[in-house]
């Protein structure tokens, strides 16, 4: 089944509707992430998509990433709950929620904007060039992941 098409303007609103039912004292059903570290930690994939604030990785690495966690992240597999994370996007220290709030608002609706074609071939940080379909599960499981994790 395929995942909700986070490049149209009804699933990014319905996703931001959700970020919107946080607050700074929502507590997670499951981790050890605080809120406002979940959304610094969702902000994460976009950093990688539109910052140049992320090293990435070497050759080896990339081939690696490509070969093992490629698959998991840009199917329609969703991902079990306290599963493990890269080092880039664990947030140990404290966030300001509402900015980091603010921050992932921006860059859904700056995804959507610019479209699926946009991202339709576009090289990801990690995993190379992924077509429009990659993008979208991985943008959009990712949020989903977190957000039923916090109960919205």
């Amino acid at each position: 089944m395929a995942l909700p098409n986070i490049f149209t303007k009804e699933v990014s609103d319905s996703i931001i509707n959700r970020i919107n039912q946080l607050t700074p004292q929502t507590q997670a059903k499951w981790g050890k992430m605080a809120v406002a570290q979940m959304l610094a930690h969702c902000n994460v994939t976009y950093e990688m998509a539109y910052e140049n604030i992320h090293p990435k990785p070497n050759a080896f690495m990339k081939f690696i990433l490509k070969l093992l966690v490629k698959p998991s992240v840009v199917t329609e597999k969703t991902y079990k709950q306290n599963g493990g994370t890269a080092p880039q996007f664990v947030i140990k220290d404290d966030k300001k929620f509402e900015v980091e709030k603010q921050r992932l608002i921006a860059y859904i609706q700056k995804t959507q904007s610019l479209g699926e074609a946009h991202f339709d071939g576009k090289e990801s940080h990690s995993f190379g060039a992924l077509n429009k379909t990659e993008w979208n599960n991985m943008l959009y499981k990712h949020l989903d992941h977190h957000l039923t994790q916090f109960g919205v």
